[in-house]
């Protein structure tokens, strides 16, 4: 009569132990958990990280519908008031997943579909990277065309009262 008989999880290498079928419970899947315990990451820290991924690839001129811009244009001009790096950027940000959602100004003269994947790129591979959370998808709105000279563009003029 044979008989077998299992190695405790002791004495199992360490490689072993982390196995889902070693142990018979499965242990948490991704970067921001372990058996040490667990990683959470705020809806404004992946919207700041795709903002600024976005504006990093050339061609996007900025970021936001015309009225966020416009505000943000103000805001500028307040002493103490920093811009929004988020500004243009919308998150829905899960466990393990996020989904990212972005309104944006490209330069006149820019192949769009080519800016898209780029952005989408740039992005995806910011957020993977800083947070570890798993980008299931990046939607680009592109709502306007930057063209120099442009009227739009101008800045708001303020007018003081003396």
């Amino acid at each position: 009569m044979s008989t077998t008989t299992t190695d405790k999880p002791a004495d199992r290498p360490a490689a072993e132990q982390q196995s889902p079928t070693s142990s018979g419970t499965a242990r948490p899947d991704g970067a921001l958990s372990s058996e040490q315990g667990t990683t959470s990451v705020a809806d404004i820290v992946v919207q700041k990280v795709a903002g600024l991924a976005a504006r990093e690839v050339r061609g996007v001129h900025d970021l936001g519908a015309g009225a966020t811009r416009a505000f943000g244009m103000i805001r500028d001009r307040i002493p103490g008031a920093s811009a929004s790096i988020g500004q243009g950027v919308s998150v829905e940000v899960g466990a393990t997943q996020t989904a990212v959602d972005l309104e944006i100004v490209v330069e006149y003269g820019v192949s769009i579909a080519e800016l898209a994947r780029a952005v989408r790129r740039n992005v995806i591979n910011a957020i993977e990277q800083m947070t570890g959370l798993s980008v299931v998808e990046v939607n680009i709105n592109v709502n306007d065309v930057y063209i120099p000279g442009d009227d739009d563009e101008e800045p708001v003029r303020t007018t003081r009262v003396q």
